[in-house]
């Protein structure tokens, strides 16, 4: 069965073209307005995936996004025209996966949309192994709800911490380097300069960590990358 894409989009051209472009790939494509359009949709036939414009007359992108992903793994790449780098920032995190900028090269867009379809198809596929690590220190890591809990408090994670601790912790002791962490929580190829990754990585160390400046469980692998630690022998 096909891929399913929901276009929220309100210039009626944009989101026509688009989609005729996305069924001429082979995706099941349903087009949006507005915000009650797509929950319309979503509550009838929910998509993979969310192409999102931010610019939404009502409820916004950014908005939608943020209430999605309190209950919601969709796959999400926003559509945005504005210059201003705040808001794509807030978007990702938000939890959006991806985001591009109007005007937008369609063949790039579609190598986007292909992969991040096939991230979410592994991650529903995948399920834990014998090896993954579920309690560590204080934390007990509830996948389902996408939280870390502990007798002192809750974490909630975003789409991207998730992605990331999901992860490591499903193969402790084997190091990921930044570029295959930065495809696995969707951010595509890493360009030169780029430290999402290491800023990623401190924010869910400052969260799980007794001190994130010397870490416990999320490690430095000097020139290679990141590795969870190995969980002791019972």
């Amino acid at each position: 069965m096909p891929q399913h894409i929901l276009i929220v989009e309100d210039d009626r051209v944009t989101r026509m073209r688009l989609a005729g472009y996305l069924r001429s790939l082979g995706y099941q494509v349903t087009e949006a307005g507005d915000a009650a359009a797509m929950q319309e949709v979503i509550d009838t036939d929910p998509p993979e995936l969310l192409l999102l414009d931010i610019g939404l007359e009502g409820k916004d992108g950014l908005t939608i996004t943020r209430e999605q992903r309190a209950h919601s793994r969709v796959g999400i790449i926003l559509l945005t025209s504005r210059d201003d780098q705040i808001d794509r920032i807030v978007g990702l995190e938000m939890g959006a996966d991806d985001y591009v900028t109007k005007p937008f090269d369609r063949r790039e867009l579609a190598a986007r949309i292909k992969n991040l379809l096939a991230r979410i198809a592994d991650i529903g596929r995948s399920a834990p192994t014998l090896d993954a690590v579920d309690e560590f220190g204080p934390w007990h890591f509830d996948r389902i709800r996408r939280r870390l809990v502990s007798a002192a408090r809750i974490e909630t994670l975003s789409a991207q911490e998730f992605d990331l601790l999901d992860t490591l912790t499903r193969n402790p002791g084997i190091t990921f380097g930044r570029s295959r962490l930065s495809e696995i929580i969707g951010r595509g190829e890493m360009r030169p300069g780029d430290r999402s990754i290491d800023v990623l990585v401190g924010r869910l160390r400052r969260k799980i960590e007794a001190d994130p400046a010397n870490p416990d469980w999320i490690l430095t692998r000097a020139g290679e990358g990141y590795c969870f630690a190995a969980a002791p022998s019972a």
